[in-house]
C-alpha cells in the first residue's frame, strides 16, 4: 500500500468542530479518553487471546505508556493492545459508524457477550486529542501481523487524513499528539501524572512514565564560581515507572478486599482524615448493570447545609473516571453519602444534562437509595444489644454506630419525608426522638407505638427550639398528669418535614400544641363533664379576653391541657405553627399572619384573679406576652411587657 490522502465521513468531520468547542468543558479529559481507549485496545486482545495466545507475541505483559518531547512538543501515548491494520485505521479513524470495537462486539454472542463485559466502545474518546493537538499522527500494527505491515495515520483535524505504511515492530498503537501553543502545559511530567491519578488512577493496566530526576544547572563561566549557573532541570533517567494503582477496587470481589483497603480507598476519594462508620459493596445485574460502592462518613462535613455545595458520588463508566459529585445518582437527602458508581450502561461522554434523563440513571439512583436505607436499617437493627444476648462478632462492631450516625446526619434524613414519597415508610422507620421518658434521641416511632397505652389512637408530638423548651412545654401537662409519652422534636426541619408524615404504620401523628387535646378514649367522662361546665361558667371572662387580644389572638377557650400553667398557645388543626411561622420569618421567607388560640387554665390562681380586676387589661396582655415566652417566642413589645409586669408587682 502507498501513501493516500482519504477524506472523513461527514459525521466526523461535524463531530471533530463539536468535541473541540463543546463536548468537553475541561481539557484535561483529552488523557483520560486516550488512555481509556488504549485500555479497551489490551482487553481486547486479552480477550482474542483466549483462543490465540500467538497474538501475545513476544510481549504478554500489557500495559500503557506516557511520554512526552518538549522540544518536539509531542505527547504519546502508547498501548500494546490489540493494535490495528491499514484498512482498519482507515475504519476505525475516519468513521464513527465502524466503530472497531462496535464491530468486535457485533461479532460476539452467547455467553462471549457476557465474557466481554468489560471491553469498552471505541466511541469518539480519540477526536478529543484534537482539543489540545493541531496535529495527531496514529502508527500501529495489528497482533499477529509481520513487522512490515505496520500504519501511520496522520490529520490536521479538517477534512481529510493521510494512511502510509511503516516498519513496526511492536504491536499496537502510538498517538501521538503535536501539540498547540496553547497547551504546552501538557509537556509536564508532574501535570501528567496528576491527570492520571484524577481520571485514570483504578484502570486495571500499569500506566507508565519514565522517572525524572533534578539536574543543577552547568556553571555558565568553569573558571568563574561567582558567574553563576545556567538554570537546573528535570532530566529523564531511562527508568519507567508505574504512576497509577493499576486495579480499580470496586471492581474486585469483596472477599478479596479487607477492611483496611475499603477505609483507605474511602479517604482518597472523599479526602476524610476519619475512617468511614459503614459501607456497602455490591454488582449489580438485571436490566441495568453496575457497581456500587457506597460509604456512609463518620462525621458530618462543615458544608453539609451549605445549598450551593454539590452532594453526590463520583461516576465511572467502564472503571472511566467520568465526573466528580454526580448528583443525579443520589437522592438530596442522601447527599452525604461518598463512594463510586461504575456503569456499563451509559455512554462515556456522559454529561449532567444526560444524566437527569437517563432511564439507566433513573434505576441506579433507586437502587443506590435503597441499598442505603438498608445499610441504616441494619446499623439501626444492631445499634443496641439485650444485656446477656449472644451477638456475633460482626454485629457487635455495629453496636451504637446508628445512634453515632444519626446524631451527624439525622436531621438531613428528615428532608426524605418530603422528597421521596416512595421510600417515606421506610425514611419515618429510620427516625429517631427523644421523648417525655427519655432525654436522648433514641426513640423511634415503632418504640413509640409499642408502649402506647390502651386506648390511645395517635402518636403524640411536640416541636420547640431545643430540649429544655420542649420538656417543659405547658402543652405537655395533661398528657405527663396521665402518663402518656409525648415525643420532643427539636430540630429546625421537624415542622416541616412532619407535615408530610401524618401516620406511621397506621397510628396518625398529633401535635399537642395543634387543635383541641383531644385525648379520645384516655378522657373519663367525669373529667370531659368539669371541663364543659368550666367552659359555660367562664364565658364572660372568655368574651372579656378575646376582646382585649382581638389583634393578637384568633379565639380564646378552657384549655383541657392544662395543668399547673394558665395558659398555653395552640394552633387549629392544620393551620402553621407559632414555631414555623418563626423559623420562616428567620430565613427570610414572607409569612402569612398566624393569630394563635389562646387556651386558659380556669383552675389557676392567675386566671381565677382576672374575673372583676381592674387591671384586666395589663394581665390580659401579660399572659398572653407569658404563652409566647414558654414556646421560645417573643413579646411584640418586650418594653411593654416589663412595664405591665413591674406596675403589678409595685402595687401587690
Amino acid at each position: 500500500m502507498s501513501k493516500q490522502t482519504l477524506s472523513f465521513q461527514t459525521e466526523v468531520a461535524q463531530l471533530l468542530h463539536l468535541v473541540t468547542h463543546s463536548l468537553y468543558s475541561n481539557k484535561e479529559i483529552f488523557l483520560r479518553e486516550l488512555i481509556s481507549n488504549a485500555s479497551d485496545a489490551c482487553d481486547k486482545l486479552r480477550f482474542e487471546a483466549l483462543n490465540d495466545p500467538a497474538l501475545y507475541e513476544d510481549a504478554p505483559n500489557l500495559e500503557i505508556r506516557v511520554s512526552f518531547d518538549p522540544e518536539a512538543k509531542t505527547l504519546t501515548i502508547t498501548d500494546n493492545g490489540i493494535g490495528m491494520s491499514a484498512q482498519e485505521a482507515i475504519d476505525h479513524l475516519g468513521t464513527i459508524a465502524k466503530s472497531g470495537t462496535k464491530e468486535f462486539m457485533n461479532r460476539l454472542s452467547g455467553d462471549q457477550k457476557a465474557d466481554a463485559q468489560l471491553i469498552g466502545q471505541f466511541g469518539v474518546g480519540f477526536y478529543s486529542g484534537f482539543i489540545v493537538a493541531d496535529q495527531i499522527t496514529v502508527e500501529s500494527r495489528r497482533a499477529g501481523l509481520p513487522p512490515e505491515q505496520g500504519v501511520r495515520w496522520t490529520s490536521r483535524g479538517t477534512g481529510d487524513f493521510e494512511v502510509e505504511p511503516i516498519m513496526r515492530a511492536q504491536r499496537g498503537t502510538s498517538v501521538i499528539l503535536h501539540l498547540r501553543d496553547d497547551a504546552q502545559e501538557y509537556l509536564n511530567g508532574w501535570k501528567l501524572k496528576s491527570i492520571i491519578s484524577k481520571y485514570s488512577d483504578h484502570i486495571g493496566l500499569p500506566i507508565l512514565m519514565e522517572k525524572e530526576e533534578w539536574q543543577d544547572g552547568a556553571p555558565i563561566d568553569p573558571n568563574d564560581e561567582k558567574a553563576g549557573h545556567h538554570p537546573g532541570r528535570m532530566v529523564k533517567t531511562g527508568e519507567w515507572e508505574t504512576v497509577n494503582q493499576a486495579s480499580a477496587l470496586w471492581t474486585r470481589p469483596k472477599k478479596d478486599i479487607t477492611d483496611e483497603q475499603y477505609q483507605e480507598f474511602y479517604k482518597a476519594i472523599s479526602h476524610d482524615f476519619e475512617n468511614p462508620l459503614a459501607w456497602t459493596h455490591h454488582r449489580v445485574e438485571g436490566s441495568t448493570e453496575y457497581i456500587q460502592l457506597l460509604y456512609i462518613p463518620a462525621k458530618a462535613p462543615f458544608d453539609l447545609w451549605n445549598r450551593d455545595k454539590k452532594g453526590g458520588v463520583k461516576l465511572y463508566v467502564k472503571r472511566v473516571f467520568i465526573m466528580d459529585d454526580a448528583d443525579a445518582l443520589l437522592p438530596g437527602y442522601l447527599r452525604f453519602v461518598k463512594g463510586v458508581i461504575d456503569s456499563a450502561d451509559l455512554p462515556l461522554n456522559v454529561s449532567r444534562e444526560l444524566l437527569q434523563e437517563s432511564r439507566d440513571v433513573r434505576a441506579i439512583r433507586e437502587g443506590n437509595t435503597r441499598r442505603i436505607l438498608s445499610l441504616l436499617e441494619d446499623l439501626a437493627k444492631h445499634d443496641k444489644h439485650e444485656t446477656g444476648a449472644e451477638v456475633s462478632p460482626e454485629n457487635k462492631a455495629k453496636e451504637g454506630k446508628y445512634s453515632q450516625f444519626y446524631a451527624e446526619f439525622g436531621a438531613v434524613l428528615k428532608e426524605g419525608l418530603g422528597e421521596d414519597f416512595a421510600h417515606r415508610e421506610r425514611i419515618a422507620g429510620l427516625l429517631r426522638f427523644a421523648s417525655t421518658q427519655s432525654d436522648t434521641v433514641s426513640v423511634s416511632l415503632a418504640d413509640y407505638k409499642a408502649r402506647m397505652k390502651e386506648g390511645q389512637e395517635a402518636i403524640y408530638y411536640v416541636t420547640a427550639e431545643n430540649l429544655n423548651a420542649a420538656k417543659n412545654s405547658p402543652q405537655l401537662e395533661i398528657f405527663k398528669k396521665k402518663g402518656i409519652e409525648v415525643l420532643l422534636m427539636t430540630d429546625r426541619v421537624d415542622e416541616w418535614a412532619l407535615s408530610y408524615l401524618t401516620e406511621f404504620d397506621g397510628t396518625p401523628l398529633q401535635s399537642v400544641a395543634k387543635g383541641a387535646a383531644d385525648l379520645g378514649k384516655l378522657q373519663d367522662e367525669a373529667e370531659k363533664k368539669a371541663a364543659e361546665e368550666a367552659a359555660e361558667a367562664f364565658k364572660p371572662v372568655l368574651a372579656k379576653l378575646k376582646e382585649v387580644l382581638k389583634d393578637e389572638v384568633e379565639d380564646v377557650r378552657v384549655s383541657t391541657r392544662l395543668v399547673d400553667s394558665p395558659v398555653c398557645l395552640v394552633v387549629k388543626e392544620g393551620g402553621m405553627s407559632t414555631q414555623m411561622a418563626r423559623l420562616l420569618k428567620q430565613a427570610g421567607q414572607k409569612v402569612p399572619e398566624v393569630k394563635p388560640v389562646l387556651e386558659v387554665n380556669p383552675e389557676h390562681p392567675l386566671v381565677k384573679k382576672l374575673d372583676g380586676s381592674v387591671h384586666f387589661h395589663d394581665l390580659a396582655h401579660i399572659l398572653f406576652d407569658q404563652a409566647l415566652l414558654a414556646e421560645g417566642g417573643l413579646p411584640e413589645d418586650p418594653a411593654a411587657y416589663v412595664r405591665r409586669v413591674n406596675a403589678l408587682l409595685a402595687g401587690a
